[in-house]
């Protein structure tokens, strides 16, 4: 009798908002080691927000990515490498001309080492004075997740032709492409 399993690899969540979800989505679908990406919204006061709700900056949510990822392929702490890299964790509530507390800078931790991991990133980050201001990124513990509507999903895989993903996705994706060339799993 076999009593092998195929079980797949044991995956972990991270969760991210850096701006529009749009461009985190692009950019970490393309990973290697991540097995899925979804966009939602995460840290409101609102259950089940809408988009359109969110939108409004008043629900207390950031877009945000869920990340399921393979910890033997990649890391949490090279996760973050390619989170900081592809926004300005400097502006409060803006990344660009997306202005609203709904575009934060934030890190929900599903984990005590994750939230740890974090804190010690943005630590090495300002004593090392890679940005010109200071981070302003969140850490906090990871709150309900909600998934966005589907038409958010893929978006820029469905939609890259639009002038929002030409002008914002696009060239965060080719920031990532160039930095981590050799983290990019498709």
């Amino acid at each position: 009798m076999n009593t092998e399993t195929n079980a797949g690899p044991e995956l972990e969540t991270a969760i991210f908002g850096g701006g529009c979800f749009w461009c985190l989505e692009a950019v970490f679908l393309e990973v290697e080691g991540v097995h899925a990406v979804m966009s939602g919204y995460c840290g409101g006061h609102v259950d089940s927000p809408s988009y359109r709700q969110v939108c409004t900056g008043t629900t207390g949510h950031a877009e945000v990515v869920k990340i399921d990822f393979d910890p033997a392929v990649i890391t949490y702490r090279e996760l973050l490498d390619v989170f900081f890299a592809i926004h300005d964790p400097t502006t409060p509530d803006r990344q660009g001309n997306d202005r609203g507390p709904q575009y934060r800078s934030a890190i929900f931790a599903t984990s005590a080492a994750q939230r740890q991991a974090a804190l010690a990133m943005i630590a090495e980050l300002e004593a090392e004075q890679v940005f010109a201001g200071p981070i302003v990124t969140t850490v906090e513990a990871a709150p309900a997740f909600w998934p966005a509507e589907v038409e958010h999903h893929d978006y820029f895989a469905r939609n890259g032709e639009q002038p929002y993903c030409q002008m914002v996705v696009a060239p965060k994706l080719a920031k990532f492409r160039a930095r981590f060339a050799g983290r990019r799993g498709r």
